[in-house]
């Protein structure tokens, strides 16, 4: 991967964080359950497909560090999608908001709903 892509991802992340701290402090959002307005702050939902469990990374590649791991058939958030290291023919990872901001890839993840936008 190249300085550049690892510096634009970097960016990506940092500009998720704080649109969800934006999210986080808008009542209006909390208290409404508008699916348009869920949608603009990143809300999209997904359920894990890995029978033994997925792995989350630091960053949108097989070789990213791990921060934490989800059980099969868990329920997570999605912020967004953007392509990254193939896993099984899928280029596809997520950004996901479950407590930390982390990557899993979207071969791993059935959408639940909508598909998430691009980050």
């Amino acid at each position: 991967m190249s300085p550049r892509s690892t510096a634009a991802r970097l960016a990506v992340v940092a500009a998720a964080a704080a649109l969800s701290a934006l999210a986080v402090g808008t009542p209006a959002h909390a208290a409404s359950g508008d699916n348009d307005a869920d949608e603009a702050y990143g809300t999209y939902q997904g359920r894990v497909t890995a029978r033994t469990g997925l792995l989350l990374r630091d960053s949108p590649t097989r070789g990213g560090r791990v921060l934490r791991s989800e059980p099969y058939g868990a329920i997570v958030s999605i912020f967004c999608k953007t392509a990254g290291d193939r896993v099984d023919g899928n280029n596809r990872w997520y950004l996901l908001t479950d407590g930390t901001w982390a990557w899993g890839s979207a071969r791993y993840i059935d959408n639940i709903g909508k598909a998430p936008r691009w980050c």
